[in-house]
C-alpha cells in the first residue's frame, strides 16, 4: 500500500507564470508575462564567471557568502541609500531572492504566528508562511493607487501577529511606498512590536519623480527588518539565482541558521564575478535610465488604444486595463489572447490570496525585454478586442 503523503500546499498548483509561458511557447505567441529579459547580460559577465572557475574558485563558499561580495553590496547600499551596512554580520548571500524570503520567514515564523500579506502580492510570500506552520493575513492594496490601507492593516493585527511583508518597488503593480508609508509602517510595528520582510527586489528600478527609500535606512524600521534584494534583476541575470538579505545582526543571526540548513552557501565563481562585476558602479547606477526608456516605448505604442494604462512608478512592469475591451475574468481572458492574437500576459487576480477584485480588468506586461520585442508586442496588442 502506498504511505499517505501530507500536502502542506494543497490549494497551490503551478504558478501562473508557468502555466502563461507554457501557453506562450505551445502557441509560439511573444512572451511579456514573467519577469525575465530577453535580451543578454553585459558580456563580461560570463567572461568572470568563465574566470572565476577556470581560477580555481570551484569549491564551497563562505556561508554567509564571501567576503568581498558581500563588501560590494555594503559599498552599494552606501552610495546608493547612504546607509551604513555591516558586511560581516549584516549581510548574507542567498541562492536567489525567493529562497531569502522563504528562509526570512522560517526564521521567525512559528506554528500558528500569523503574517500580514498586501494583495495582490508576489506569489511565494503565502506558500513560504503556510509551508511554516503560519496563517495568512491579507489586506488589499487600495484600488488604482496600490498603496496600503494602513488603518486596515491596524486592523488585522492580533496577539499572534509576528510579521508584515512588503513590497517596494511593487510587483505586480509597480507602485512605489513612500516616506509616510514607511513612518506609518515603523509606528505599527514599534507599538506592536513586529518585525519586516520587505522585498526590495527592484529597488534600483524606479520612474519620473519616484525614489525607492529602503526598509533599511528607516530610523524606526533598520533594527527590525530584513531586506531582500537580488543580482538577477539589477544585472539581468534571472537564471543565475543568486539574491541578498540585509538585517541588523541579531536578525541575520537567526537568518542564517536556517540558511546553513537550507543551502548552506551558494555558487562560488558566479560570486567572485560578481564581486569584480560590481567594482564599476556604473553597471548598477545606470539602470533607472535604461527602463525608463522601454516603459515610456510600450506606454507611447498603446497610446490611443483599447487597453487604458496604469500607472507605472517603479519595477520592470506595466499593467493594463482590458475593461474596455471584455468583460472577461482575466485569466480566461490572458488565455485567450494568448492564444488568438499571439501575445502572453500575467493575469492579476493569481495575485491575490483572500479577496479577489473580481472587478478589476487587469493583466501585467514585462517590458524588461528587446526593444523589438515590445514593438511586437504592443502591435499585436493593439489589435485585441
Amino acid at each position: 500500500m502506498s504511505p499517505t503523503i501530507p500536502n502542506k500546499l494543497p490549494q497551490r498548483g503551478v504558478t501562473i507564470f508557468s502555466v502563461m509561458t507554457a501557453l506562450a511557447n505551445e502557441v509560439e505567441a511573444v512572451n511579456v508575462s514573467q519577469g525575465f529579459p530577453d535580451y543578454p547580460a553585459d558580456p563580461l559577465l560570463p567572461e568572470l564567471l568563465y574566470g572565476a572557475s577556470k581560477s580555481g574558485h570551484n569549491q564551497y563558499a563562505p556561508m554567509p557568502g564571501l567576503l568581498a561580495l558581500r563588501q560590494a553590496v555594503a559599498d552599494k547600499y552606501q552610495r546608493v541609500h547612504g546607509c551604513v551596512v555591516d558586511p560581516e554580520h549584516e549581510i548574507t548571500i542567498t541562492p536567489g531572492a525567493t529562497a531569502a524570503l522563504f528562509t526570512a520567514i522560517a526564521s521567525v515564523v512559528s506554528a500558528g504566528d500569523e503574517v500580514i500579506i498586501m494583495d495582490p502580492s508576489y506569489d511565494s510570500y503565502a506558500p513560504s508562511i503556510i509551508a511554516n506552520g503560519g496563517i495568512v493575513r491579507t489586506s488589499n492594496l487600495r484600488t488604482n493607487t496600490y498603496t496600503p490601507d494602513w488603518d486596515h492593516v491596524r486592523s488585522l493585527i492580533t496577539r499572534k501577529t509576528r510579521l508584515i511583508i512588503i513590497n517596494s518597488p511593487h510587483n505586480p503593480c509597480s507602485s512605489v511606498l513612500e516616506l509616510d508609508d514607511l513612518d506609518t509602517l515603523a509606528e505599527i510595528c514599534n507599538k506592536h512590536d513586529l518585525l519586516v520582510l520587505s522585498d526590495e527586489v527592484y529597488e534600483l528600478i524606479t520612474f519620473d519623480e519616484h525614489k525607492h527609500i529602503s526598509a533599511s535606512t528607516h530610523p524606526g524600521l533598520c533594527n527590525r527588518t530584513f531586506v531582500v534584494t537580488s543580482f538577477g534583476k539589477t544585472f539581468h541575470i534571472t537564471g543565475w539565482k543568486i539574491g541578498v538579505c540585509v538585517a541588523p545582526s541579531d536578525l541575520t543571526r537567526v537568518f542564517r541558521q536556517v540558511h546553513q540548513y537550507l543551502s548552506f552557501c551558494v555558487n562560488t565563481p558566479a560570486q567572485v564575478a560578481l564581486a569584480e562585476y560590481m567594482k564599476d558602479t556604473s553597471r548598477y547606477l545606470g539602470l533607472q535610465s535604461f527602463f525608463t526608456k522601454k516603459r515610456d516605448l510600450l506606454r507611447s505604442l498603446l497610446v490611443g488604444s483599447a487597453w487604458s494604462l496604469r500607472a507605472c512608478s517603479g519595477s520592470y512592469f506595466q499593467l493594463l486595463g482590458y475593461e474596455g475591451i471584455s468583460d472577461e475574468q482575466d485569466v480566461d481572458f490572458a488565455k485567450r489572447i494568448t492564444r488568438e492574437f499571439g501575445v502572453a500576459t500575467i493575469p492579476l487576480s493569481p495575485f491575490y490570496n483572500g479577496e479577489q477584485r473580481g472587478h478589476e480588468r487587469l493583466v501585467r506586461v514585462c517590458f524588461a525585454k528587446e526593444d523589438s520585442t515590445i514593438r511586437l508586442a504592443a502591435e499585436r496588442l493593439v489589435c485585441v478586442r
